[in-house]
């Protein structure tokens, strides 16, 4: 038996797939975005931070320029006490 018209018949056993519309019922919805007040406050420092310059010129100046003079020591126990305490903090 052959059967001629094989696109019709696979036709009538496909499930009939539905638009979005006919899903829902005809009704729509709309997504919303709804940021919380946290999300905000981030947002506000987030931009605040980026616009801040990197480094604190006021700060790093006479250090850059004890370095460029050669008069910048640093106390290698001073270091080594403070890298410790900083380890421990970690731990």
């Amino acid at each position: 038996m052959r059967i001629e018209a094989y696109n019709q018949v696979q036709q009538l056993y496909q499930p009939k797939q539905l638009n979005r519309a006919q899903q829902t019922g005809g009704v729509s919805h709309k997504d919303q975005l709804q940021i919380s007040n946290t999300g905000k406050d981030y947002q506000t420092a987030k931009a605040a931070v980026s616009g801040a310059a990197d480094i604190r010129e006021e700060l790093t100046a006479s250090v850059r320029a004890r370095i460029e003079n050669g008069t910048y020591n640093v106390d290698p126990t001073a270091f080594a006490e403070k890298l410790l305490a900083k380890f421990d903090e970690m731990r």
